[in-house]
């Protein structure tokens, strides 16, 4: 096994504070590591050190000869009135490209909705994103180091990028440092996890003490194993050290003051041992808020379509919903097509979809802050909605304010876990420490911004909460405090993310919207989200091009060669089905309680009758999904 980087002793201090310190790694060939750690720890300092970008202010960084080595930044440095295609292909010409396969991959993965010719300056931050990492997967290099190469793609684009990742390095050789704080994309790519650890400011902040980097072998879930055996570990340690400290104080206070020699030796040993303890750890819980008590109807969505004019230039037949128009941007573009959906007290729902489905129209409609075109949106008496968004540009308002100052703005205090805590005691157990929480709202960074987004929310005390992209900004060890929240969080819930890991955490399942104006359920959760998008890709790739008359609005058949009223037909199949599914999944749950209820009782006969029932109501569902699939594909 080639090696390839290494960096030995490397310290790296920012202004007068150690960041890091006397780290010592290795990269060799095959070797695909996640770096993972708290925002502001250092992780991208450690990727530039390693890139060669930034110089370390001790130790050295060394690169065997001949070793190419690629970076993908978090900002993009793309400059406006630059072709894509030179971009991405800088002085190579498209003949030499295009004759490679896995080039061509990288195109159709991330560049399939971006013109070659397209000016980078016109795009969106998704897809600048995606021109800088496809630049980035198209050059040479034996070392590959992402920075967040996650961000702005769909759940979709997060399952190419792991295949294509997987694929490049099937042959164990080159290496791979991503830095991402999607715990799926870090399971299934990553062998090896570098867990950036902060440092601290000491006693007082008058000992700083520099971060450092702890190795993991194994993926997220075998570093999160790994971290727990060492947080038990450092547990059992830490009761010795604390008995210790406890005896040697007693000892002091039982001492003789005239023996000044020997009780300076023990207290220089107390103060060795306390200055040795470890900072005090940001708890991330809310065990529970108040919630108003929600009634039996929550949100319903009755025959509600929405359209929007199309833009000037857009073309209904190359974009993501249905309805009629031409290029010259006269028209409707539907988002929704008669669609009928109910959320019931303490639904879980987890949303995904394609750019431009509708995900963020669904939201505004649940919370009120738009009207359907057709249709109504019912709502329950006593709900009481808040929305957390992508963006915080919520607390500009409360930019001036303390962090504490902008909580107790909604509510001064609030009862948690039986316990009335003030709104100092809630940011605390949010992860802000004393410091931290009297800091000014606009000098906090994205994380804080985020945390504090998601308290002001919680503790209005709603009973339904719409979540868009609340993974945005936050650490793994934040994402996992939210989640427990968010899992122990009684009222009814709605997420829109691209997190594949917090989606199946949280959510108790989840539908998607395809662009064909519905809401589908997805019994079989992403995976089959996934096998439905690549089933609509290929046939979209078999299926030949409209005519001009056909665009225009001339013919009334959709995808498969089905009118607009079978495709609704199909899809109320699909929901008769998906009603039949969840009746089946809770029977197939109660058999597997009595099962164990017969297990533990010795009931034998019971156990044999039990067991013939269950295989014969998971034979059933799976007949039910294979229906399911069928009608999914019928209704396009």
């Amino acid at each position: 096994m080639a090696h390839l980087l290494g960096i030995e002793g490397v310290g790296v201090v920012v202004g007068s504070r150690p960041l890091l310190g006397d780290i010592t790694l290795g990269l060799d060939d095959g070797m695909l590591v996640g770096v993972l750690g708290r925002n502001g720890a250092g992780k991208s300092t450690l990727l530039r050190v390693l890139a060669g970008e930034t110089t370390p202010d001790t130790g050295r960084v060394t690169r065997a000869g001949g070793t190419r080595v690629v970076v993908l930044d978090q900002a993009d440095d793309l400059t406006p009135g630059t072709r894509v295609r030179d971009v991405v292909h800088p002085g190579v010409d498209e003949h030499v490209w295009a004759s490679q396969a896995s080039v061509r991959d990288i195109h159709e993965g991330l560049l399939a909705d971006v013109g070659l010719d397209a000016d980078v300056g016109t795009l969106s931050g998704g897809q600048r994103r995606r021109v800088a990492l496809a630049r980035v997967l198209t050059t040479p290099a034996e070392v590959l180091i992402l920075d967040e190469p996650t961000n702005h793609l769909d759940v979709e684009g997060v399952d190419w990028l792991a295949r294509h990742v997987q694929e490049r390095y099937s042959r164990g050789t080159g290496a791979l440092v991503v830095v991402t704080h999607d715990r799926w994309f870090l399971d299934a790519v990553c062998t090896r996890v570098w867990e950036v650890v902060p440092g601290h400011d000491g006693a007082g902040g008058r000992s700083p003490v520099a971060g450092r980097v702890e190795t993991y072998d194994g993926g997220y879930a075998a570093y999160m194993l790994a971290r727990a055996e060492r947080a038990r570990t450092a547990a059992v340690m830490e009761d010795k050290r604390v008995n210790l400290v406890r005896k040697e104080l007693a000892w002091l206070r039982r001492g003789a003051p005239a023996r000044t020699s020997k009780p300076k030796f023990r207290l220089d040993a107390a103060a060795a041992l306390i200055a040795d303890e470890p900072p005090p750890r940001d708890p991330l819980e809310l065990t529970r808020l108040a919630t108003a008590r929600l009634g039996k109807d929550v949100l319903d969505l009755e025959d509600v379509t929405v359209t929007y004019p199309l833009r000037p230039g857009e073309d209904v037949g190359t974009g993501t919903g249905t309805g009629t128009g031409t290029g010259s941007g006269t028209g409707t573009r539907v988002v929704l097509d008669h669609v009928t959906w109910r959320l019931g007290p303490g639904e879980r729902v987890g949303v995904v979809g394609v750019n431009g489905a509708g995900k963020s129209t669904l939201l505004r409609l649940l919370a009120g802050t738009q009207h359907p075109t057709a249709g109504r949106v019912r709502r329950g008496k006593t709900v009481q909605v808040s929305q957390l968004s992508q963006e915080t540009r919520e607390l500009d308002d409360v930019a001036h304010l303390r962090v504490i100052e902008a909580v107790e703005e909604v509510r001064g205090r609030v009862e948690v876990g039986g316990k009335e805590l003030t709104a100092g005691q809630l940011v605390e157990r949010l992860g802000f420490t004393r410091e931290r929480a009297w800091t000014r709202v606009a000098d906090l960074s994205g994380g804080e911004r985020r945390r504090l987004q998601l308290l002001r929310l919680l503790v209005a005390e709603p009973n339904v909460l719409l979540l868009d992209e609340p993974t945005n900004d936050l650490d793994t060890d934040t994402l996992a405090a939210v989640e427990d929240l968010l899992d122990g969080w009684p009222g009814t819930l709605v997420v829109v993310s691209h997190d594949r890991y917090l989606l199946e955490r949280v959510t108790d399942h989840q539908v998607a919207l395809l662009g064909d104006g519905s809401v589908r359920d997805l019994p079989g959760g992403i995976d089959q989200y996934l096998q439905l998008r690549h089933r609509l890709e290929r046939q979209s790739a078999a299926a030949p091009a409209p005519a001009a008359d056909d665009r225009a609005g001339g013919n009334d058949t959709g995808a498969g060669g089905l009118t607009p009223a079978e495709q609704r037909a199909a899809r109320k199949e699909m929901a008769r089905l998906e009603r039949q599914l969840a009746k089946v999944s809770a029977r197939i749950d109660d058999l597997h309680h009595r099962l164990a209820a017969a297990s533990a009782a010795g009931d034998v006969d019971g156990l044999t009758t039990l067991s013939a029932e269950t295989r014969a109501a998971e034979a059933e569902h799976e007949s039910l999904e294979e229906e399911w699939l069928l009608a999914a594909e019928a209704a396009g």
